[in-house]
């Protein structure tokens, strides 16, 4: 199997870890599920040139964007899952060790903070929301758990 292979099912793999982590949240302690239709909409305007809103809500909507925002999310976990591979290499793929999922993990956290946050209109890490500091752990957990996610498929395909 090729390294963008790998790079591939360790990214999908880890990104269905999430979603399903979003569920038990969801099922055990009532937190909302993600809302991936604001994402979708977000991705739809960037094709003009649009990367920050004031509020993604009052942008123009776009039929399809639920769907957008999942194709969307799979589509960055699975790029994130590539540049794993990228920077380890197959010799991690043959012995994986969770400290490079995880440096990942929370490095790609980032992106979320300062650019789709922002670019919702929510603010850099959230800040515009009255619950920021929860949204920002949530968000440290959910990437150590897409990180968990990229660990486990990788043994898997040992």
């Amino acid at each position: 199997m090729g390294l963008l292979v790998k790079g591939v099912v360790v990214g999908f793999g880890a990104t269905v870890l999430m979603d399903v982590w979003a569920i038990l949240l969801w099922k055990a302690f009532g937190q909302s599920r993600p809302n991936w239709a604001p994402v979708g909409r977000w991705f739809w305007h960037l094709k003009n040139g649009v990367v920050f809103h004031d509020d993604i809500g009052k942008a123009e909507p776009y039929a399809h964007e639920l769907a957008l925002g999942w194709l969307s999310h799979y589509a960055v976990g699975i790029l994130y899952g590539v540049i794993l591979a990228l920077i380890v290499g197959d010799g991690w793929f043959a012995a994986p060790t969770f400290l490079p999922a995880w440096i990942l993990g929370i490095v790609t956290v980032g992106a979320g903070w300062f650019l789709l946050q922002p670019g919702l209109g929510i603010g850099v890490a959230a800040s515009k929301l009255p619950n920021a500091n929860k949204v920002r752990v949530l968000n440290l957990v959910s990437h150590t758990v897409f990180a968990l996610g990229l660990f486990g498929t990788a043994l898997l395909m040992r």
